[in-house]
């Protein structure tokens, strides 16, 4: 292997019709079977990966090039007669031209999720960091390639590169950049992406990936052709401000009209895909590369609806098929032998450690100029560390065109794959804390006090659940002295590529040029934002802030968890799956909400009510009647105690029905209690209950009943299972707006855990799954309320839960 780098391989093929333009084999029968088999390969074999590393939070990226590195020869490449079956020279050329034409769309649609907005308004301090981090690694970046040269092999370079000069540039450059779509995507899966730290981290990752960009525009040509790359930078300088100035206006007008009209189909699509080739093709003639042209033409389409649609359809084909066969090109060319079969093999090692740490301590610098903590800096540091496409890309640029030798780039690579492996990993040790929230009474309503600010976490799907729980929450009877602050979440489900969606969100949307341009989303978010900032100015006592979580429903409550952590809220209101249709009968809207709000309540960190919403937002708050049914248990207190914040409103009236259990109502069922003895903190004896239920009614009958006329109480006995329908059929005849009840997970009777086993929806509880169905036939709306601190609805061992400190980070976004 001599110094000038890899031999490129020569091809043998037969002509079919000389004649003819197309000179080429028989594409049909020997060429495109072999290309499909290899697809179907290195696909199946990334997807495989990606599910092994699922547990470790690894990015698509590593899966991909594991999929190569497969082929290397310390596994299979060991095997000549394998390699050559999956991968004969005769069928090299076919894939390459594959893998590169993924890569651009690959960077076309990294282009189409850059927020501009983000870009052009951050902050100065999130743009010190990206730029620290970009500083150090040039500083640092040519005197660890010099030890390399000196320190591999026998140390006189023999085995290394000739010409150092475009070596050192690549080699500096790939240290520089900053992957944003694999750090967006590592963030979702460590449910940091909305923490103090990952919003810093993603604003920074997406100033650095910009600057990455434009690094690689100016300075790559030069790595590749010498100074004449001076010409071919000044075009494509000039270009790209033809682009963005003549071509942008022009492109926009036509595609927002297109969008709002929705007159777009599949053929129209083609003519985008064409743009996209013409654009990477005009880059790749001026001497610059053909992702740019991609990357500047995704940049320039009209972002929000436009840019959601052209994602939905490309990303299966461009980022699922084509990408994968470049990223596993890139783990073919990993030969790792070259590393440890030489003699300073262990400070190769040492070097490729030693080039993780340039980005870390810039980033560590930045913070702590900032004066933020050396924990969070660090974190923050490794986050941005994480390499993806541009740093593969600049990699595959200097093997094909033999800048760097095979040590040099295993070398590089190997480092690059380093620091992004570790950073799920590590992130996940430093910020998962031993035990899930620390116990705080504030977390209940029933605990804080009169004169203490409410804070409320409303989470919503859309803009019509957003009216009801607005309606509820004004029920809450905020006050000077007794003041209200609610987050508004609305909940996004996570389709497709990670980094579009945030992206899309992490800018309020009224900042966007018009409604036709904005997604669906961005749309909903727009409305829900409209709805409670209007809640906000009509009373002085609440403060409304309007937030959104983007993330796969299947993990989204770990979202809200820690939302609600961080702003310290003392209820999580949720919606009910099911809203009210027409005919007057509630219909599920989504059986996934269900199974949000089912996590949501197994290990809240605060208490949670969830609303079945039967038009309360068209009623008036004059004479509004709420009925609250006390049966016992924490749920049930915490229920009273919302009821009793309420009834402080000058248009509520209240009135408490306690139901009294006697003879067999009151057996307890001893299987659970049994189970229930080893998993609470506080031992759910019957006895102790009834104690504390006494007490806490009596309370409420003296301070409140006493000297309120409309505030009412009164009690029913009930003897079995039976009387309980019967008695909410008789309390439902009087009418009420709203019943508020609690959910009962710690009621150890017999007589709920039998009816429980009939209820549609677990979630609401006995008395809440009755007062809900469309068989009971009641009106009214009802809230169904959990407190926190009694193991939530599910008993059982819970899950680690990660969680990071919001203030040090609040100045950068």
């Amino acid at each position: 292997m001599g110094g000038g780098g890899p031999i490129p391989p020569c091809y043998q093929m037969s002509v079919v019709n000389p004649s003819r333009i197309w000179q080429t084999d028989n594409v049909l029968k020997k060429e495109l079977p072999i290309l499909a088999f290899q697809i179907v390969f290195v696909v199946l074999l990334s997807r495989l990966f990606f599910f092994i590393y699922k547990p470790l939070h690894q990015p698509r990226i590593i899966s991909q090039i594991s999929a190569g590195f497969l082929l290397t020869p310390p596994f299979l490449g060991r095997y000549t007669s394998i390699f050559q079956f999956i991968f004969p020279v005769n069928g090299v050329f076919n894939i390459e031209v594959l893998a590169h034409i993924g890569i651009i769309y690959y960077a076309f649609l990294s282009g189409l999720e850059m927020n501009l907005n983000t870009i052009l308004h951050v902050k100065k301090k999130a743009a010190s960091i990206a730029v620290a981090g970009i500083i150090f690694p040039m500083i640092m970046g040519p005197a660890l390639y010099t030890l390399h040269r000196k320190t591999y092999g026998k140390g006189d370079g023999s085995e290394i590169e000739e010409s150092t000069m475009n070596a050192y540039l690549l080699w500096t450059l790939v240290l520089t950049v900053t992957g944003f779509p694999v750090i967006a995507h590592t963030l979702s899966e460590l449910k940091l992406l909305y923490t103090g730290l990952g919003k810093a981290a993603l604003t920074a990752a997406m100033i650095s990936d910009t600057y990455a960009w434009i690094l690689f525009t100016l300075f790559v040509p030069f790595s590749i052709n010498g100074t004449k790359a001076i010409y071919s930078v000044v075009s494509t300088i000039i270009f790209v401000f033809i682009c963005i100035s003549v071509v942008r206006p022009i492109i926009v007008k036509i595609i927002d009209r297109k969008t709002e009209r929705d007159e777009w189909d599949d053929g129209q699509f083609l003519y985008v895909v064409m743009g996209l080739l013409v654009f990477s093709h005009i880059t790749d003639v001026l001497g610059t590369h053909a992702i740019v042209g991609a990357f500047v033409y995704g940049l320039i389409l009209p972002h929000g609806r436009f840019a959601d649609m052209v994602a939905s359809i490309s990303d299966d084909f461009g980022g699922g098929f084509l990408a994968p066969l470049f990223f596993s090109g890139n783990g073919m060319k990993l030969m790792v032998t070259t590393i440890f079969y030489q003699d300073n093999w262990l400070a190769t090692i040492i070097i490729i450690i030693l080039l993780c740490v340039p980005k870390i301590l810039s980033t560590l610098f930045a913070t702590f100029f900032f004066g933020m903590r050396t924990r969070d800096g660090f974190s923050l540091g490794l986050i941005l560390n994480t390499k993806g496409a541009i740093a593969l890309i600049m990699l595959n640029i200097a093997w094909d065109r033999s800048i760097v030798s095979v040590p040099t780039y295993v070398v590089l690579t190997s480092a690059v794959l380093l620091m992004t492996i570790v950073v799920s990993p590590v992130i996940n040790a430093i910020y998962k804390p031993r035990k899930r929230f620390e116990q705080n009474k504030l977390k209940t309503i029933q605990k804080l006090r009169v004169d203490a600010e409410l804070r409320i976490l409303a989470c919503v799907h859309n803009s019509r659940q957003a009216v009801g729980i607005i309606s509820l929450i004004e029920s809450f009877n905020a006050t000077r002295l007794s003041p209200i602050h609610v987050f508004a979440l609305y909940l996004v489900e996570l389709t497709g590529r990670a980094a579009a969606l945030v992206a899309a969100h992490m800018e309020k949307p009224s900042g966007q040029p018009g409604m036709q341009n904005l997604t669906k989303s961005q749309v909903e978010l727009e409305n829900i934002n409209d709805t409670f900032d209007s809640f906000g100015e009509a009373y002085d006592a609440v403060r409304v802030q309007t937030l959104n979580v983007v993330s796969a429903y299947a993990t989204i409550h770990e979202d809200i968890y820690n939302s609600a952590n961080e702003k310290r809220t003392s209820l999580v209101l949720l919606p009910f799956h099911k809203q009210l249709s027409s005919e007057g009968a509630l219909e599920t809207t989504n059986v996934v909400y269900r199974d949000i709000n089912l996590n949501v309540m197994n290990s809240a960190p605060c208490s949670v009510g969830v609303f079945v919403d039967r038009d309360l937002g068209s009623l008036p708050k004059l004479n509004f009647r709420i009925r609250m049914i006390f049966v016992g248990g924490p749920d049930d207190r915490e229920a009273l105690a919302v009821a009793w914040r309420m009834s402080g409103h000058p248009g509520i009236r209240l009135s408490v029905v306690r139901i009294l259990l006697f003879d067999e109502a009151t057996e307890i069922d001893t299987s659970f209690h049994a189970e229930a003895q080893g998993i609470l903190s506080a031992v759910m004896d019957s006895e102790k209950q009834k104690e504390l239920d006494d007490e806490y009614v009596n309370s409420f009958r003296l301070t409140a009943v006493n000297n309120d006329d409309s505030i009412s109480y009164s009690e029913v006995d009930v003897h079995s299972g039976e009387d309980i329908p019967t008695v909410l059929n008789e309390l439902d005849k009087f009418g009420c707006d709203l019943y508020i009840v609690g959910q009962g997970n710690c009621r150890n009777l017999r007589v709920f855990s039998n009816l429980l086993e009939w209820c549609d929806c677990s979630e609401l509880g006995v008395i809440g799954d009755i007062l809900a169905s469309n068989n009971f036939g009641s009106r009214s709306s009802v809230l169904v309320v959990q407190q926190y601190g009694y193991g939530g609805m599910i008993l059982g061992k819970q899950s680690n839960q990660v969680t990071t400190n919001n203030d040090a980070f609040e100045v950068l976004i």
